[in-house]
């Protein structure tokens, strides 16, 4: 542990490290995992360097990417951001006891989504991926002594040496296991541990200059499961090799979506977004068997076993992303969905490794499926149905909480919404998650209409009348909680009146889930329809839909984000760095303005996105916001995940490709587009006019070409009939 002390020519050292620089620039030489590394309010990105969609996913544990040190670096990312394990820190200096815990400074990080490199104190790390392995090489670069540390960065598990050159340990984590195999190319000598429980290990690796390659597995079976993972994957010492491997695996992912024209601001931005899109699901199925958090057992199988994934935020524009880039792998997601419905009685909340997870709120699996069924993919349909129905109807639809359903959940049956407290009001129900969460009681209300919509259109598919119906009824509720002459969602106590005296600018999540009023005014994605005719007709709503983007926060804004920290990248009361936001610009298409959707989306992305560490405007959350990026700036998007169709916005790009997985390529080809010429003039798909501002699911999978030629002025005429109207009513029904 000593000053740095980096010369010159070690940094120039840098710049040969890594091989792989191509002459040629391709979309993932944009992707920059900086971008947005630093949290506006909340989290930051993390700059993971993984293979996508699988198991090992590294990133330096550190506050954030203004941290100036790192405390170590984990071998694997356990769920996104939900812990990591096996801190590993090469050492330079005399050995002292502050070795165990200190930080490390850091300098010249580059990295990519395949490998990390960076000069440490006295040494020079990097790291590249396999599946479920990895490998590091260290260059130490001064005449001291030289250490390796390892750390388990969450619950107790010790490390031991097995010989000379190899490590192991078995963690606990959230009540399951984690497995590590470690090899060396050098000998390991003087071991020293913190403590008798053996969770910090130092060992000597030499003195002076010279370089030490590590290579490692992890498994959720065994240790010996993790060396066969590594030596399946990584049987050598041969960085360069696992290098270009990673490499070229990332390559056509990034590059099924080419882009042409634009920025090279707007390409960083894209592309960086596209990789983060492929962070979770993961595989974690270990060549023929996995370890399942749902029952505690370990399963063989064949098939992908894919975990960790929060769908309240995944459902809205992830999904459907992956919907059309993967249609098969998003089937095995689905089926390891099923998998765990089956091993543990309940389809998932949220499904990350350590089993189910009570996120958020609703059955958004629900959209998930029944959006992935309408877009022609096919799974156990009976068995998810069986699911879905479950989670709806037996399981409690409170806030963060999973288990049996509570007195709130028979009163929304008999009374058709989540009744709220008044203010000052205490909590009466033990089940109710306290003091953050609340009731969220118009959110909830909202947010089940949509997802019980979603159940019915499965029941429908099944030929399930009565259940149809029923959920039907349900999806209805959404109704119960509309104030006209407030033109909003708005609470109601028990007895069903309204509840006063309240803003609804800085209502928190007594009444709304980390937004406020004006955000859940917009939350009737399954109908929209509807919504405009509670509000007076399209020409209203549009006035209300201007109003939500201009209504000032009204108070200083660290005490407006004191009360609703998620409700960041605000214009007006447009919440843009949350996901129950994401459709909100679309709507202008179901208004009868889609060149006011137009100028709106150039103006939030050129607002609140950019390549820069404050790039993001709120929490990514694995690939949440990232997808919502990938859409609009290619020019459409999914506003109802179950409808399959998509409402046509404004591109950033002369061209977008998308190389889709039968063969064939859908472009949406952006005729005269600049940063001025952002507004449609006229349309055509495949040669035919388009006077609408959509296109289906189906059109876009049969390839083809969306022509639309821009100018500097919008076209007031184009989509604007009612006629032209996406569809979203609650008696739509998927053919």
């Amino acid at each position: 542990m000593r000053t740095m002390n980096i010369t010159l020519k070690r940094i120039f050292l840098l710049a040969a490290f890594c091989p792989l620089i191509t002459t040629a620039q391709t979309g993932l030489d944009y992707v920059d995992p900086t971008i947005g590394g630093v949290g506006i309010l909340l989290q930051p990105c993390r700059p993971t360097v993984h293979l996508p969609n699988q198991m090992v996913r590294w990133t330096p544990l550190r506050a954030d990417m203004l941290d100036d040190q790192v405390a170590s670096y984990p071998l694997v990312m356990l769920s996104h951001r939900l812990g990591q394990a096996f801190g590993f820190l090469p050492l330079t200096g005399s050995f002292d006891q502050r070795m165990f815990h200190c930080r490390q400074e850091y300098d010249h990080e580059r990295n990519t989504p395949y490998q990390y490199e960076a000069v440490l104190e006295g040494c020079r790390l990097a790291f590249t991926p396999s599946k479920k392995s990895g490998i590091l090489r260290v260059d130490f670069l001064s005449d001291d002594q030289n250490f390796i540390r390892f750390s388990n960065v969450n619950e107790k598990g010790a490390f031991r040496l097995a010989d000379a050159r190899t490590v192991t340990c078995e963690a606990d984590y959230s009540g399951m296991k984690v497995f590590l195999y470690v090899h060396f190319n050098h000998d390991l000598s003087d071991l020293r541990y913190e403590s008798d429980e053996k969770r910090v290990m130092i060992a000597s690796v030499g003195q002076g200059k010279g370089q030490l390659m590590m290579r490692y597995g992890i498994s959720f079976i065994s240790v010996e499961q993790a060396k066969d993972n590594l030596e399946r994957e990584i049987p050598q010492f041969d960085y360069d090799k696992v290098c270009a491997a990673a490499r070229q695996t990332w390559e056509p992912i990034i590059n099924q979506i080419q882009v042409t024209g634009g920025t090279d601001t707007h390409k960083r931005v894209f592309y960086t977004a596209l990789y983060r899109c492929f962070e979770r699901m993961v595989d974690i199925n270990e060549y023929g068997q996995y370890y399942s958090a749902f029952d505690h057992k370990v399963h063989k199988s064949k098939e992908p076993f894919f975990t960790d994934n929060w769908i309240w935020d995944q459902h809205v524009c992830l999904e459907p992303l992956h919907t059309i880039l993967n249609p098969d792998q998003e089937v095995q997601k689905i089926n390891s969905y099923l998998d765990m419905y089956r091993q543990s009685g309940a389809i998932p909340q949220f499904a990350v490794l350590s089993g189910e997870m009570p996120g958020m709120t609703g059955n958004y699996a629900a959209a998930w499926m029944a959006d992935s069924w309408f877009k022609g993919l096919k799974f156990d349909l009976k068995t998810a149905y069986k699911g879905l129905r479950h989670n709806a109807l037996e399981r409690t639809r409170i806030a963060w909480k999973r288990g049996e359903r509570s007195v709130l959940d028979d009163f929304y049956d008999e009374h058709g919404y989540f009744p709220g407290l008044k203010t000052g009001e205490k909590e009466t129900v033990p089940e109710v998650q306290l003091p953050w969460e609340r009731r969220q009681s118009v959110s909830i209300t909202t947010t089940f209409s949509y997802c019980d919509w979603c159940v019915a259109q499965l029941a429908r598919e099944l030929n399930k009348k009565k259940d149809t119906d029923l959920f039907l009824r349900y999806a209805a509720f959404y109704r119960n909680l509309y104030r006209p002459d407030k033109y909003l969602f708005w609470p109601k106590d028990a007895e069903g009146n309204w509840i006063e005296g309240m803003d609804p600018r800085y209502m928190d999540r007594a009444y709304y889930t980390e937004n406020n009023a004006y955000t859940f005014q917009w939350d009737v994605k399954h109908d929209i329809r509807g919504l405009v005719d509670l509000m007076g007709g399209q020409q209203k709503a549009q006035e209300q839909l201007d109003q939500l983007f201009r209504i000032p926060l009204g108070k200083a804004k660290y005490e407006f984000w004191c009360g609703l920290p998620d409700a960041t990248g605000m214009i007006g009361q447009f919440a843009m760095g949350n996901e129950p936001s994401f459709h909100i610009p679309y709507l202008y298409d179901y208004l009868g303005a889609p060149w006011k959707a137009q100028k709106r989306i150039h103006m939030v992305i050129d607002s609140q996105f950019n390549d820069t560490w404050y790039g993001i405007p709120g929490d990514e959350d694995g690939g949440g916001m990232s997808s919502f990026l990938v859409f609009s700036m290619m020019g459409f998007f999914p506003v109802t995940p179950g409808i399959p169709v998509y409402a046509i916005g404004s591109p950033f790009f002369e061209k977008a490709v998308i190389q889709l997985p039968i063969g064939k390529t859908f472009t949406i080809d952006a005729r005269n587009y600049s940063e001025e010429n952002k507004y449609i003039q006229r349309a055509t798909l495949n040669g035919k006019e388009l006077t609408r501002a959509w296109f289906t699911h189906e059109q876009l999978m049969q390839g083809g070409t969306l022509l639309l030629e821009m100018g500097s002025e919008p076209n007031r005429a184009w989509g604007a009939g009612e006629q032209d109207a996406p569809p979203s009513d609650i008696n739509y029904v998927n053919k």
